[in-house]
């Protein structure tokens, strides 16, 4: 054992280890409250699973053989209900909050299931299946955008792959039970279908006992001692203070985003970098503490961000030019690797550069504002806030005369945010003085004999920066308005937020999560799934059941089963891999399967040949295929969602998303049979190989790599993107003069 510690302490394993522990401790709230809220999707799954079965019994005691329209709306009425609930949910949690639409999920669940269980006739069949319809759209609409906006970027990725691993392992489940009781001599689908409201009074429990209300649209309303305190138990610390700034500078939708390099080092007295008046005075949490940021031209230090810049904005090949900024931008982030970034990283905080730099308030004697203060309406209150010390709301968060008699003509203060980057801001006098947040990333060592570090960063206006009077007095300097204020101005513009998805980075990220979900839902996923028994029965599998006494009914229900059970190992190792490899990754070496699997359905389909090797070729390519969606193309779509939109307008770019989800469902469900005459099996599987290529050169061109990034530096990347890319900054090139 002594031997076993010096050689981790030889290699610096030991504190590793260590903090890996600590770090997978504290985030055990952010992970029980994802597997919480991930049972919205479970029930998805049982349901679509019960009706599949149930509709076997269905269509028997209500004569629908000849009724092929009732029928068929048995099926699509949940379709259509999600469809619709999907149009209204996004605005309404925008206003309302995630829990409250997750609690609405669950009771629709639950009434829908005693309808169901109840159903005299097909009339309260339909109508209980449009409920349940409604509490499967906001289950799959909010889920992922509740667990993103909870989880550490370090497991987003794998936490936000727990919806695709319960709605399948609600599937298997329900086909489990479903098999067990096609083994009575009379089946009842009532009681198939009404079940559901067993599971979901389990939910409801646990959405209105345990589930939290979401930091990021607490933050986005003003409640700041409540996001604290839901912040604190998700993360299972104390010290929040630099997730909670960079929720309130998220509040953002969009403005002028610039990427600006500097070389990072101590004061000039402390015999670090020149003074010059383009620096910038990085303040620590005590006075006198300081570091120097010193501007550069972007791509002089070598840096890969300033790289890929570089790149964008010159003259190069077609696929250059076809490349998304925002992909080579992230890209570039992502081969960043600063000494120390691994111990960093588990670590959860920003980079070892700055580890000593504090609060934006921690260098003032008192912190002008209070954020955890407590707002609440007051009816007697014009002004409609009030609190404890109400002269609080009026005094901006940053003290003008105190923050200019102290910091200068230029100044900052930083914090670590997660993901190896640092939120900072910066204050200048002059004409176009202001205070801008900067998202800073630690790229590498400086110039020789510089006494600095080199970083990259993105600089915008701060969310919360007003040039506005405040308490009734002209700013001299910088101000903060309260969140609590921004919340209640934003409900004064109304329809201002819907102007906002016109901002060209929101509506440069709806344009990747619209088209990615159209494209999951005609890369061939339905057709495989509609396609699979036959496949099976062809194998040999159903004789081999129908030996053992199985009716036909059961033998359906139980290959069903099998099949989704394939598909829980392969989600595994994609909530394993969803952090390490990353999102695009993943679709990368995923997507190139699905077209193989596809190309070889079609050959098994128009090429002659014996009976066992057709079933062998296609049992395998079905397996194959399975697995492979279920790694990539089922789940990310979504998570990619969940993470490209601002907070103040998330709700409503995910309801377009999920818009965009129902309605290419719904249209394949439809066009499948009619494609299946027009063209055959092997053109159906044919047209889907040709979409998946579609799908794999959408990737490769404009689908970045979000692993591991805070949010609200997803966003800002978009930003970039969108406006295109400057060759220089400005500060940069005026100190070059």
């Amino acid at each position: 054992m002594h031997s076993c510690f010096t050689f981790c302490n030889t290699f610096g394993l030991r504190e590793k280890v260590v903090i890996l522990q600590q770090r997978q401790f504290k985030m055990r709230g952010a992970v029980l409250v994802a597997i919480a809220a991930a049972i919205g999707n479970m029930l998805q799954g049982w349901d679509n699973a019960t009706i599949a079965g149930a509709v076997l019994y269905i269509k028997r005691e209500f004569h629908l053989e000849s009724q092929p329209a009732i029928e068929g709306l048995v099926i699509a009425t949940s379709l259509i209900g999600a469809t619709v609930i999907t149009t209204f949910s996004g605005p309404v949690s925008d206003s309302v909050g995630r829990r409250p639409m997750l609690i609405a999920s669950s009771l629709l669940y639950f009434f829908s299931g005693l309808m169901m269980l109840w159903s005299p006739n097909v009339y309260v069949l339909l109508l209980s299946r449009l409920v349940d319809g409604f509490g499967v759209g906001l289950a799959v609409t909010l889920v992922p955008v509740y667990i993103s906006e909870t989880a550490p970027p370090e497991i987003r990725g794998l936490l936000n792959t727990l919806p695709q691993f319960t709605g399948s392992g609600g599937m298997f489940l329900s086909y489990c039970m479903i098999f067990a009781m096609t083994l009575a001599p009379q089946p009842n689908w009532r009681l198939m279908l009404g079940v559901l409201f067993l599971p979901s009074l389990l939910y409801l429990l646990v959405t209105v006992c345990y589930l939290p209300e979401s930091p990021r649209w607490l933050v986005s309303k003003g409640r700041m001692k409540e996001a604290r305190a839901v912040l604190q138990m998700l993360r299972g610390r104390e010290d929040v203070e630099g997730e909670m700034a960079l929720l309130v500078e998220g509040l953002g939708t969009g403005g002028d985003t610039a990427i600006e390099e500097y070389i990072v080092g101590p004061p000039p007295d402390a015999q670090g970098l020149e003074y010059n008046e383009a620096n910038v005075t990085l303040y620590g949490p005590e006075r006198g503490m300081s570091w120097v940021a010193q501007p550069v031209p972007l791509g002089s230090q070598g840096s890969m961000l300033g790289s890929a810049i570089g790149l964008a904005s010159r003259q190069g090949s077609m696929l250059d030019h076809l490349k998304d900024p925002v992909v080579a931008l992230l890209d570039s982030v992502h081969d960043l690797k600063p000494p120390g970034a691994d111990a960093m990283s588990m670590r959860g905080g920003g980079s070892m550069l700055f580890s000593n730099l504090g609060s934006m308030l921690s260098f003032h004697d008192k912190a002008p504002v209070d954020w955890d203060e407590e707002n609440v309406r007051s009816d007697d209150d014009k002004d409609g806030w009030r609190s404890d010390d109400d002269s609080n709301l009026r005094t901006p968060l940053l003290d003008a005369r105190g923050h200019s008699s102290l910091l200068g003509e230029a100044a900052a203060t930083t914090m670590g945010i997660g993901g190896g980057w640092q939120l900072a801001w910066k204050y200048t006098d002059g004409p176009e003085s202001g205070v801008k947040r900067m998202y800073l990333h630690e790229e590498g060592s400086g110039e020789p004999g510089a006494g600095g570090v080199h970083a990259a960063a993105l600089v915008s206006q701060s969310a919360l920066y007003s040039k506005t009077k405040q308490g009734g007095m002209e700013m001299e300097g910088p101000a903060f308005v309260h969140p609590a204020v921004v919340s209640e101005e934003d409900k004064k513009v109304g329809g201002a937020r819907w102007r906002e998805l016109l901002e060209p980075g929101v509506r440069h990220a709806l344009v990747c999560g619209v088209t990615m979900q159209i494209l999951q839902q005609f890369s061939g996923i339905n057709g495989v799934l509609y396609y699979t028994p036959q496949i099976l029965n062809q194998a040999g599998v159903s004789v081999l059941l129908s030996s053992l006494g199985l009716s036909a009914e059961s033998t359906s229900i139980l290959i069903s089963g099998l099949t989704t059970l394939l598909m829980l190992p392969t989600i595994g190792v994609a909530m394993r891999l969803m952090d390490v490899s990353g999102r695009r990754s993943l679709l990368l070496w995923t997507i190139p399967v699905l077209i193989a699997s596809l190309a070889v359905l079609v050959a098994a389909s128009v090429v002659p040949m014996a009976a066992t090797a057709h079933a062998a070729l296609a049992t395998g390519s079905v397996i194959v295929y399975l697995c492979c969606f279920v790694m990539g193309f089922g789940p990310i779509p979504n998570i990619l969602c969940a993470e490209i939109f601002p907070t103040r307008v998330r709700g409503m770019c995910i309801a377009i998303c999920s818009l965009a989800f129902w309605l290419g469902d719904i249209a394949v469900a439809y066009s499948l049979p009619v494609m299946l005459n027009a063209v055959g099996l092997a053109g159906v599987f044919g047209i889907y190989a040709v979409v998946c290529c579609v799908a794999l050169g959408f990737v490769a061109l404009r689908v970045p790599e979000t692993k591991g990034l805070p949010l609200e530096v997803i966003i800002e990347f978009f930003n970039v993107g969108a406006k295109g890319l400057p060759n220089n900054s400005p500060a940069a090139d005026e100190q070059c003069h």
